[in-house]
């Protein structure tokens, strides 16, 4: 259940509205089914002889309004309070005397007539559809007082959460206040008269998030918005200091002509530009260090970035399964990590990957503050792979794109598990949204390297094969088996431990340190963690197809990543990625 709160001028105007054939839903048998006294005219259903609904109405106005006059200049401005109540589509349809009830305990709930007050403020509720109600009511009480209605929007929607959980609707997670605003009904509504897939508040809110993703200073910031083709609008104090900025989007113009701008506060509490200051002195984002003096250098630079990527988030994922208070800082820096890793994606997985990204968005706030908010990681890997450009989805940067879901996947439900045990339910939900992106995403990135993995692992020889399946079964008795109890295949892992023990590793050691690792209970499949775990440990390509490429006779060789040596791990990185099962996705015990 739904509440909607709105504030406006025109009694007369909202009931004409309520009363009409409607703008866009067709409004069927408008009635009323409460009042303040029970006894208000009902244009909808007037029974005296002759009825006029003109007339009718007018009465309803003039009685709605009556204390209003009464208070003269006294009265507010703004005196009407418009309240619509949506129930869930998969709802029942309630009756007019439950939508009375529901209207009543309302009006209480926000102080505009609490149950026995003879003097509360006079209100009516209009429904005209079966999911919903609209409640107006005028804000001047009956001693022509203003009535306290501080935080009515809150106390609505707590009034909601219990009244669902009484009349056995769907229950809403309740919200803690630091939501992004969403469209109003108007914004919808010229976006689909205008054919946007979306209302501009909610494509600005992208397009600045992306463009903040690993930007090093206020200039940089403003530039890259321009770059994205928005127009951008900065207020400046007399002092030359900006103050905050403004965006529109190119086209999107009011009825004068003139371009609709939004407040960056407006788009979402953390995007204000004293915020955005905050976030960039406590995170500044540096330049990536130039890749050591190996034949690594030579990859592309997506891959480098994402490898790079791979181990700060990690280390968040970490920080955030330790439950301290101070892993508030790593949701804001994974997420931009994730806005980085959006825009510069294949198009393979780039649809996924922004759905994650704008799921994640609201698990990057609350009302926990970090003492020590130091993103500088986080901020220079999403900088890295901003300046790295987009990925080919191929090769290498298939490879580590793969290896870098997996690991994201992780730190997602890592934000999951931190918000639930915090009570913060619309965010533990958001991290969980978001993690079943990245898990289709990473199936979608994952499924070329896995292959040519397994091909790999059935081309080994009898022998080396069954060395290594011994090894399995030794360290991991029951390895093998899916969540679901169903068996799986093993040659992806068989082909990385034989080429771990080509380059100098024990495979058995190996095989026992990525054991031990956590997230195997959550992972769909236990080889694919495995895999990308060993791959890392071990420093093997993130593309099995590039450790087994061969010259054709009679040309030139090339230099391809299995001539070089491997990447070094970050000092103090421990890498654990793993890919959990979308249908596991609860928290933890």
């Amino acid at each position: 259940m739904v509440p909607k709160i709105r504030r406006g001028s025109r009694t007369h105007g909202l009931l004409v509205y309520l009363y009409g054939p409607g703008r866009r839903d067709e409004h069927v048998d408008p009635h009323l089914v409460g009042s303040w006294d029970g006894f208000a005219p009902d244009p909808g259903r007037d029974t005296s002889p002759d009825p006029d609904p003109k007339v009718t109405l007018a009465r309803l106005a003039a009685a709605l309004d009556l204390r209003v006059k009464q208070a003269g200049t006294k009265a507010p401005a703004e005196h009407v309070w418009h309240c619509s109540v949506r129930t869930d589509p998969g709802d029942r349809s309630l009756t007019d005397a439950e939508w009375n009830t529901v209207a009543r305990r309302l009006a209480h709930a926000v102080n505009l007539a609490p149950e026995g007050d003879l003097d509360g403020c006079r209100w009516v509720a209009v429904r005209h559809a079966d999911d919903h109600i609209h409640i107006l009511a005028t804000m001047v009480r009956g001693d022509l007082r203003r009535p306290r209605m501080n935080y009515d929007f809150k106390k609505a929607q707590a009034e909601c959460r219990r009244i669902e959980k009484e009349m056995d609707l769907r229950q809403l997670k309740p919200g803690d206040g630091t939501g992004a605003k969403t469209p109003t009904s108007a914004e919808r509504f010229k976006a689909e008269r205008t054919g946007r897939p979306e209302a501009p508040r909610e494509t600005l809110r992208e397009a600045v998030r992306q463009a903040l993703a690993g930007t090093a200073t206020e200039e940089e910031f403003f530039t890259r918005l321009r770059e994205a083709g928005l127009r951008v609008k900065v207020r400046h104090a007399p002092s030359g200091d900006a103050l905050g900025y403004n965006v529109a989007l190119p086209g999107d113009r009011n009825r004068h002509g003139e371009p609709v701008w939004y407040p960056g506060s407006k788009l979402a509490p953390d995007l204000s530009l004293p915020k955005i200051r905050l976030r960039l002195a406590d995170g500044a984002a540096e330049q990536a260090a130039p890749p050591a003096a190996d034949g690594r250098a030579h990859w592309s630079p997506p891959a480098r970035g994402r490898r790079s990527a791979t181990g700060i988030a990690e280390r968040a994922a970490d920080l955030l399964d330790d439950g301290d208070d101070n892993a508030a800082a790593q949701l804001v820096g994974v997420g931009e990590l994730l806005d980085a890793v959006a825009q510069t994606s294949p198009a393979a997985t780039r649809a996924e990957l922004a759905a994650a990204a704008r799921a994640f968005e609201r698990a990057t706030r609350s009302h926990v503050r970090a003492e020590r908010a130091d993103t500088r990681a986080l901020r220079s890997a999403a900088r890295g792979i901003v300046q790295a450009g987009g990925a080919l989805g191929r090769g290498e940067d298939g490879g580590t794109t793969a290896m870098l879901l997996s690991t994201l996947v992780l730190a997602a439900l890592a934000a999951a598990h931190w918000h639930s045990a915090r009570g913060h339910a619309q965010q533990a939900h958001a991290s969980r949204q978001a993690a079943a992106h990245l898990c289709t995403a990473y199936q979608q990135a994952a499924a070329t390297p896995m292959r040519v993995l397994h091909d790999q692992g059935r081309a080994l020889p009898e022998a080396q094969r069954r060395t290594h399946e011994a090894t399995l079964h030794a360290v991991l008795p029951k390895q093998g088996v899916r969540a679901d109890g169903t068996p799986t295949r093993t040659d992806a892992l068989v082909a990385t431990l034989a080429q771990a023990e080509q380059k100098g590793h024990d495979a058995e050691a190996l095989l026992r340190q990525a054991a031990a690792m956590r997230e195997l209970d959550t992972a769909e499949d236990v080889n694919d963690v495995l895999v990308w775990r060993l791959r890392r440990l071990a420093q093997l390509p993130a593309h099995p197809g590039e450790a087994t490429r061969r010259p054709q006779s009679g040309t030139r060789p090339t230099k391809t990543p299995a001539n070089r040596t491997s990447e070094r791990n970050a000092p103090g990185v421990t890498v654990r990625p793993a890919v959990p099962d979308p249908r596991s996705l609860a928290p933890r015990r």
